[in-house]
């Protein structure tokens, strides 16, 4: 198949079924990882930052359980200054700042941290390095 069928992943979606969480969330993903507002309606909100988007709604509970979706990762060229944002304004960093190497062909250096954000939703800051 030459043709491109799906060019980006457009967005991430969260449920958050608690309002003054909701805009907590909202000011987390806006003052400390730099989204802005792009779209926001009567029970959700659809924050950007480059072409990343992530989605969260108000009309529902969210499921505070790992699903098959563990993580989303958000690239970024200053995960050691965003973890320490991250931690100073009170949220688990559960891995530190650290490089790893991917086994693949060709290997693949970066550089990585994962938090657990507003909802409980595990987030990964990756860079890559090569």
């Amino acid at each position: 198949m030459d043709e491109l069928i799906i060019s980006a992943l457009h967005h991430v979606s969260m449920k958050c079924d608690d309002p003054l969480v909701f805009e907590k969330t909202i000011v987390f993903y806006t003052d400390i990882l730099g989204f802005s507002v792009k779209r926001k309606w009567a029970d959700g909100v659809l924050l950007q930052s480059g072409t990343a988007c992530i989605e969260i709604f108000t009309n529902d509970t969210g499921i505070r359980e790992l699903g098959a979706i563990r993580h989303f990762a958000l690239a970024t060229d200053k995960v050691d200054e965003l973890a320490v944002k991250i931690e100073a304004a009170g949220y688990e960093v559960f891995i530190k700042p650290k490089n790893i190497v991917i086994p693949c062909e060709p290997e693949l250096h970066a550089r990585i941290s994962f938090f657990y954000g507003p909802l409980g939703e595990q987030v990964e800051l990756f860079e890559e390095l090569d």
